[in-house]
Formats: structure tokens, sequence, C-alpha cells
């Protein structure tokens, strides 16, 4: 099964928006049965609901729920939540993706203090901030993207902050904006490997998404960076090795590696379901290959466990200052 978000909203006359008008004349994709290791139970236990009522009454995006993140009643119901800024649609639209596509909304000024003051409120000890694509703006959203960071440090001065960013393509200057906010984590996921991009990832550019990652460590190298792929769409395995190469080359700190999951007919279709073993020999892989930080399994995520794999990761880094002396 697939989760099927396909609708959203609705006017007076009760017609609720298509989610991805510009999907609704592919032809449906095949639908694969999940395996067991992919199945998770339905969000609703108490914390679950608190963190829904924390969110909402910030009036505040998430990610979790956008996405469809199978993640989300593990996450929220241990008060982990991913805020997704600079609105709830996307300008690119992504075959994978589930987030809403079209044209967005103006920044809403107040929002920067509105996420400072709720990461307080919820008493964070690391929060992940992602948002939409925003290729309407000049600066593709980055000095909104500053000032989150900057509001949290205010409100929250304790809570370590990663940012999980678009690529900022064709928006000089941009990149440098955000890197020179200081978040603590640097996070932009490559997605998939070079040859799934035109099909895939339409808008971005393989390339560019590296240099990125390797412009951070450039002009910070104290930030950790992190970036992720998906499994599943057809890569092989070669190609997701290349794919790990060229992270480690741009000092790429963290790996992530999961399943992709079809959000509805009209997406991609899954080509296969990758098994725990097969996850767990990428693992050893990219340990190998040198990542401080490696999480590679079906359900692996971006933001899913960022807080304790934070502290791994920083715990990794002084391990291997130490050894070097």
């Amino acid at each position: 099964m697939v989760t099927v978000i396909n609708r959203i909203g609705g006017d007076s006359a009760g017609q609720r928006e298509l989610r991805h008008p510009e999907k609704q004349k592919r032809p449906d994709s095949p639908i694969l049965k999940k395996p067991d290791w992919l199945r998770v139970k339905a969000p609703g236990s108490a914390g679950y609901n608190e963190t829904r009522g924390i969110v909402r009454d910030a009036k505040l995006v998430t990610v979790c729920e956008e996405a469809a993140c199978p993640n989300i009643g593990e996450c929220w119901s241990k008060n982990h939540a991913t805020i997704m800024i600079m609105g709830d649609t996307c300008t690119r639209a992504c075959a994978f993706c589930n987030v809403k596509t079209g044209l967005p909304d103006a920044l809403d000024a107040d929002e920067p203090r509105r996420v400072g003051e709720t990461v307080a409120l919820m008493k964070l000890s690391h929060v992940v901030i992602t948002s939409v694509d925003r290729d309407d703006l000049q600066d593709g959203g980055a000095h909104h993207f500053a000032e989150v960071v900057r509001q949290i440090r205010a409100q929250s001065p304790k809570t370590t902050i990663e940012i999980l960013t678009p690529d900022f393509l064709r928006k000089d200057g941009a990149a440098e904006i955000v890197i020179d906010a200081k978040p603590d984590v640097f996070n932009h996921n490559l997605e998939t490997v070079p040859r799934n991009y035109l099909k895939i990832r339409p808008g971005a550019r393989y390339y560019h998404s590296l240099r990125l990652l390797e412009r951070v460590k450039e002009r910070d190298p104290q930030q950790f960076t992190k970036s992720g792929i998906m499994v599943g769409l057809g890569e092989s395995r070669e190609e997701v090795m290349q794919v790990m190469d060229d992270m480690r080359s741009a000092g790429v700190d963290f790996i992530t590696i999961g399943q992709y999951l079809q959000p509805t007919r009209k997406h991609a279709a899954i080509d296969r379901f990758v098994t725990p073993d097969e996850f767990k020999a990428y693992e050893s892989i990219a340990r190998a290959k040198g990542f401080l930080m490696v999480s590679s399994s079906p359900l692996t995520r971006s933001s899913h466990h960022a807080g304790e794999d934070f502290e791994r990761l920083r715990t990794a880094r002084n391990a291997l200052r130490a050894a070097k002396g």
C-alpha cells in the first residue's frame, strides 16, 4: 500500500485542491506490497497528540506531515518534529516528493519568531529545520532561513540546530548567507544517483548539489555536513558507492540511506524494496569510506533520530581528533 494524500484543503463549495496538479496526466504507477520490515504503527499516542497540538497552535508546517513520513508516530510521540519553513507549497515538482507543488504565498515575516518560540516551548535539545524550494524568491529564501536560525539561538540558546536546505540553484550568494548563520549541521540531500536526476529530480543538478556541500566545508570547516539518498529507484550498488565517494570528496560527514516509498500512484514507481541486509552492507561500506556517521535502514529519513545521531556525530569527531593527537 502507498500513502495516498492527493488532495488538500477545500473551498467554500467543498472542492478540494489537488496536491500535485502537474502529475495528474501521468499514468498510474504500479503499487508494490510493503514487506514486513516497512510496516509501522499508526500514530495516535498522547505524546503524538501533544506535539501535534503545539505545532497547530504555532501555525507551523512540518515536513513530517507534508511528506507523509512513515516515522511521524514515533517521532512526534517523543516530542520531535521537523519544522518546514517558507510555506507548504514548493516551486519544484520532484517525482518522489509528496509536498504540495505550485506558486507559493508570500513569506510570513513573523514565522522565524514563532519557530524560535516553539522550539523553546518544546524544550528541544536538537531541532531540524527544512523548507520547500522557493525558486520564486531572489535569494531562494536564504535570508529567511538565516533569520530562523538566529531566532532559535536567541530564544533557545542551548538547542543545537540542523538545517535541511534547498539547493539555491541560480541564487548567487544565497548559500553563503545560510552558511554564515552557523547552524550546527548543514544538510542537503542528493536524493538519488546522477543517472536518475532527469526523471526523479528534474529541477536540480547533481553536481551543483554536491558543490553546495563542498562550499559549506570551505567556508566553515567546523560545521557538520550531511546528505542522504533514497534507494529502490532502479540504482545499482556501484552507483550508490560512487555517490558515497562523491560525498566524501566534498567532505560530507554524515550519510543517510533509506528506502524510497511511493506517496501516490502518480509518483515515481518503486523499483524494488531493498532488504535490511543490503542496508547493513551499505552502512559497512560507508563507514569504511570514512563517514563519521552513517544511518542506513529501510526507514531511515534525514531527520529520523537526528538529535541522538548529532551526539554520536560530535563524539565521533572528537574521537578522531584525539586519535590524530
